[in-house]
């Protein structure tokens, strides 16, 4: 038996992808930074620690609004939607058989299925949202759970690049630990991204990691350039 394999919560592997690369990267290039310029891995902990919360919530308040955006923006399309076919339902019908003419149906089947469509408003409206817009309904609790989502996705990702710096006191013998733990989480991470999304897993891997070490490499020279 033939079985199709597909994604069904691409919203929240999307999510998770948000904030965990985030997660990962930022804190990551923040500690690598402070390291460059400080020898206390405490200090480095402590701003770590603060970038994380502030920016778990900075992620997952903007995945918040979008969600709420995308809503609000659907039920506005759906009120016009419902309005055009009350007071100009022979061009709706005629969108409807547009639509049909783009899959290559004759003329007569074109206006039967429009007539049929027509009889039911509910079912005109959702299939007028669907194919002519491209608007799937959302879930009405999806800008909360995006926000969360993201935002302890953010959480998880940013304590692995600090987790060295918590059991090592001094913040440049820190630093190779967390270089280490960190590209390889990025690596894993960009990984399963890849796989998931249909890309060649390794060479997805890799660039992850690349733009990982070139984040944290920047703000370490930086930070020594500076201090010099």
């Amino acid at each position: 038996m033939h079985r199709e394999h597909h994604i069904n919560s691409s919203e929240t592997i999307r999510d998770i992808v948000i904030g965990m690369s985030d997660g990962l990267t930022v804190p990551f290039a923040l500690a690598a930074g402070l390291s460059g310029a400080v020898n206390a891995s405490g200090i480095v902990v402590t701003a770590g620690m603060a970038e994380i919360v502030a920016g778990s919530i900075a992620m997952g308040l903007g995945g918040f609004l979008a969600g709420k955006t995308d809503a609000d923006h659907y039920h506005s399309e759906l009120k016009r939607e419902y309005d055009e076919v009350e007071r100009v339902p022979e061009q709706e019908k005629e969108e409807v058989k547009q639509v049909f003419a783009d899959f290559g149906l004759s003329p007569d089947l074109q206006q039967q299925i429009a007539n049929e469509m027509s009889k039911d408003k509910d079912k005109w409206v959702e299939f007028m949202m669907r194919y002519e817009l491209g608007l799937e309904r959302p879930d009405p609790k999806r800008a909360k759970k995006s926000a969360l989502t993201i935002g302890v996705s953010y959480i998880v990702g940013g304590i692995i690049p600090l987790s060295p710096y918590i059991f090592i006191h001094n913040a440049t013998e820190a630093l190779t630990g967390s270089c280490i733990i960190t590209l390889i989480a990025l690596f894993i991470f960009g990984y399963f991204k890849s796989k998931l999304t249909g890309q060649p897993p390794v060479s997805g891997a890799i660039k992850v990691v690349v733009i990982g070490a070139l984040a944290a490499g920047a703000a370490f020279l930086l930070a020594r350039a500076i201090n010099k």
